[in-house]
This record gives structure tokens, C-alpha cells and sequence, in this order.
């Protein structure tokens, strides 16, 4: 009896295409098998290594391209079936302009968010890590704090210099208005001498980020989760939960 050489053919093209996401998965992952996550009505938002504007950066260099975000975020205020949102944080900074655009579109989401700085959140990774309506970053996480730097040509006129200076203020009107410390504690911390080898700004730890009022609590994913879902069940009307 002859077997179909039909069958045989789509045997073989199914056997090609699984042994290539395989090698795929171990490429990118280093793993073959990876955890699915559940349907959740929870997004996690990631914003990890330097953040790209305007201008493209090295293709070795690791980053989040603005222009990706801002179309997910207004996905995820437009879907009913998200509730909530946690912003992980692990970044350098980057983009001024486009960190606050970031910053702005979740602040501005009426959802719950919760944002956790996981390694660092530097430089205009603290506005974007208080833009959530509770932050934690975990105990071995640093944020820096320094003023706004300029690279590339740059005209040495006094227009210049004000168009930094208030860029400077939209930076740290925004930090104030969202987080618990005042503008003189962030300005000090800003302009410190010493802290940083040849410069000035201030690298602070989680706990010394929490006590000056920039991020809301110490914690990592357990705790990112536990208060989201305690916001998610406050947000909801009467009529909207679920008696069990």
C-alpha cells in the first residue's frame, strides 16, 4: 500500500517549523521550554536599557524605542479586559523628551499602574518610575539623580542655556507632582557635590529613595502584584465586583 506523499510533505514542513521556533527559543531564551503566562487582566510594561528618541542609537546598544510605547499604552487604556498595569524598570535613562512622553502617558492612565525599578532607574528613568500611582524598587536598586546633559553640538548662546534650565523645571515639576519629596530635597540631591566621581548628582539605594520620598515602598514583584490588585478591586464600583 503506497502512503501519500502529500501527507508526507506537510509531516515534514511541521517538523521544520517546530525545530526552528525550538532553535529560536534557545537563540533568544537559552531555554527550549518557555513559561506561558495565564490570561491575566494584568499587562506588564517593560522599559529596559537606554531609552531611544528622536535620534537611533548603536544597533548593539539595548533599549526601549519611545515610538513603540506610546501606541501599547493607549492599547492598554483602551482594553477592557486590562485592568491594571506594572512598568518594570530597569534603565540608564536617555531621551529627556521622550521619557517625559512616557512619564505623562501613564501618569495619565485611568487605570491602576504600579512600577517597580528593578536594578536601576536612572536619570529620566525617575520620572518615568514615578509616574505610576504606587512604586516600589527593590533593595539593591539605585536611582540616579543629576542634572539634564546635553552631547552633540551644542550652540554656546544664552537661548541655550534657558531652554535646559526649563527643561530642567519640567523634569523636576513633574518628579515633585508625582512622588512625596519636595523640590528642595530633589534639587540638593540633583546638585550634590562628591557623590559621583567628576560630577554632581546623587546615586541613591532603595532604602534611601523611599525615606526621601521619591518611591512609595521596598519591594519586588510579590509585592507589585499585592497592591495592584488591591487597587484594581478598589476601583472597581459595586456593581462592578463579584461577590464569591
Amino acid at each position: 500500500m503506497e502512503k501519500d506523499p502529500g501527507k508526507k510533505d506537510g509531516q515534514n514542513q511541521e517538523e521544520q517549523t517546530n525545530n526552528s521556533s525550538l532553535v529560536q527559543k534557545i537563540q533568544q531564551l537559552g531555554q527550549s521550554n518557555v513559561a506561558q503566562a495565564p490570561d491575566s487582566n494584568i499587562h506588564v510594561l517593560s522599559i529596559i536599557g537606554q531609552i531611544e528618541g528622536h535620534v537611533q542609537l548603536p544597533s548593539q546598544n539595548k533599549t526601549t524605542k519611545y515610538e513603540h510605547m506610546l501606541p501599547q499604552l493607549i492599547a492598554i487604556e483602551q482594553n477592557p479586559q486590562i485592568e491594571g498595569l506594572i512598568v518594570l524598570l530597569n534603565t540608564v535613562g536617555g531621551d529627556v523628551e521622550a521619557g517625559l512622553a512616557l512619564s505623562e502617558m501613564i501618569s495619565s492612565i485611568s487605570k491602576p499602574t504600579v512600577s517597580i525599578v528593578l536594578g536601576g532607574g536612572h536619570s529620566i528613568g525617575v520620572p518615568i518610575a514615578v509616574a505610576a500611582d504606587y512604586s516600589y524598587i527593590a533593595p539593591t536598586a539605585t536611582m540616579t539623580i543629576h542634572p539634564i546633559r546635553l552631547n552633540g553640538l551644542v550652540i554656546g548662546v544664552p537661548q541655550t542655556f534657558e531652554y535646559i534650565d526649563k527643561m530642567q523645571d519640567r523634569v523636576v515639576d513633574f518628579v515633585v507632582r508625582q512622588s512625596n519629596i519636595d523640590e528642595e530635597t530633589f534639587n540638593e540631591l540633583m546638585f550634590a557635590k562628591g557623590n559621583l566621581a567628576r560630577d554632581i548628582g546623587t546615586n541613591i539605594i532603595g532604602d534611601d529613595a523611599v525615606q526621601n520620598g521619591l518611591i512609595d515602598g521596598i519591594g519586588g514583584v510579590t509585592q507589585a502584584m499585592h497592591k495592584l490588585n488591591e487597587m484594581i478591586t478598589d476601583n472597581k464600583g459595586p456593581e462592578d465586583q463579584v461577590i464569591q
